[in-house]
């Protein structure tokens, strides 16, 4: 008959099935449930937090980048057509113009491709923008789509078709890889990565993770991916806020946006008033607000009405674009070949001989930034 006598190693096992229990029922019970949002509470920055990143610097005013001389985000960073020098160029007259920050959209298919070029070539990037005091947002996913093709491919990309708003627009990482759950660990790996490498790097403004999801007819496809995404980046515990943008009316999908941003970011295309009712909705949610799109002249957001808003709201802006070029962004969206040219630009500040669409919009740009930063210097 065995005596009721613990040893030392039958406590040892017993405490050791215990700690086995504890964790098998704390992973089922915060597993993520396929289709809901899932905040991630124990890394997201509390709001003050998010203040306090917000108000050490002066207002963000600034534009989506991609160079006159790129058709597409991929080639905007590939190896066959990657162009600082050109860069260089439009981002000193960014700096003229007076903006601090800007917003880019990566390629997955670039980094796939070769990492290590990938990560060099950012940082090469990086050193153009810090050199004319410019702060980068980057965008690592867009699910947008203008053309016929749906995921991109890396090498020489197509000449423009004249008159075809965004022809050729690549997404990243393509629809074929948003629909197909078995990329999604590689695309995991390289969010960790990108993140990793920069993580404390002060030249990065914010991380944007995913541009538009579930926009160009993919619907609620994205947003596995997207909660995906958001996991990835806590895990590699960036210094820097991060954030997806607010674009339209799906519930489900602003639900798990505004549950997972530490700042507030979103588009509007819409006149003053539709973008006032929209910084009031979203100001109760008592975060710091930066809008990553607007300017669309022929729909009312314009310099002229929509800057001040921004201002006196003490929101963050950044209209599209800078230099007109390859995408055709002056056409308004859906334009194509044979349609009626416009008698109003939609976005772009300077065509490509770097002369102001409007020269009263420019002035309009230094005069609000220059009270921004007399407004910061006298609170210092």
């Amino acid at each position: 008959m065995r005596t009721m006598v613990h040893t030392r190693s039958d406590k040892l096992f017993n405490k050791m099935l215990a700690i086995l229990f504890v964790f098998l029922v704390t992973d089922y019970l915060t597993r993520p449930v396929f289709g809901q949002a899932q905040q991630i509470p124990a890394k997201r920055w509390t709001k003050k937090q998010a203040w306090d990143w917000y108000n050490k610097t002066s207002w963000y005013c600034g534009f989506n980048y991609i160079p006159a001389y790129a058709i597409n985000y991929t080639a905007m960073w590939d190896k066959t057509s990657f162009d600082p020098k050109a860069i260089e160029r439009e981002l000193a007259l960014a700096k003229k113009t007076g903006m601090n920050a800007l917003r880019a959209v990566l390629q997955y298919a670039v980094y796939e491709e070769d990492p290590q070029y990938f990560l060099n070539t950012l940082n090469t990037f990086m050193d153009i923008c810090a050199k004319y005091d410019i702060q980068f947002m980057p965008a690592l996913f867009d699910d947008c789509s203008f053309g016929i093709e749906n995921d991109p491919k890396t090498g020489k990309q197509p000449e423009p078709l004249i008159g075809w708003y965004a022809w050729a627009w690549s997404p990243s990482p393509g629809h074929s890889m948003v629909t197909d759950t078995s990329s999604y660990p590689k695309l995991a790996q390289y969010v960790k990565t990108v993140i990793s490498h920069f993580k404390d790097d002060q030249r990065i403004m914010l991380w944007d993770l995913y541009n538009e999801p579930t926009n160009s007819g993919l619907g609620t496809t994205t947003l596995p991916l997207l909660q995906k995404v958001i996991i990835s980046a806590r895990e590699a515990n960036p210094s820097q806020p991060i954030s997806i943008g607010v674009f339209d009316q799906n519930e489900r999908l602003n639900e798990i946006i505004l549950n997972n941003s530490d700042i507030i970011t979103f588009h509007n295309y819409g006149n003053q008033e539709n973008l006032q009712k929209q910084i009031e909705e979203l100001k109760k949610h008592g975060r710091p607000l930066i809008n990553t799109e607007w300017l669309n002249r022929p729909t009312g957001s314009t310099i002229e009405n929509n800057l001040a808003v921004f201002f006196e709201e003490g929101v963050g802006c950044m209209l599209w674009g800078l230099v007109n070029g390859k995408t055709q962004t002056h056409l308004p969206w859906g334009h194509r070949p044979g349609d009626p040219e416009p008698s109003v630009w939609q976005h772009d500040l300077y065509n490509g001989s770097f002369k102001p669409y409007r020269k009263e919009e420019v002035a309009l740009i230094k005069a609000y930034i220059n009270r921004a930063m007399e407004k910061k210097a006298s609170e210092n």
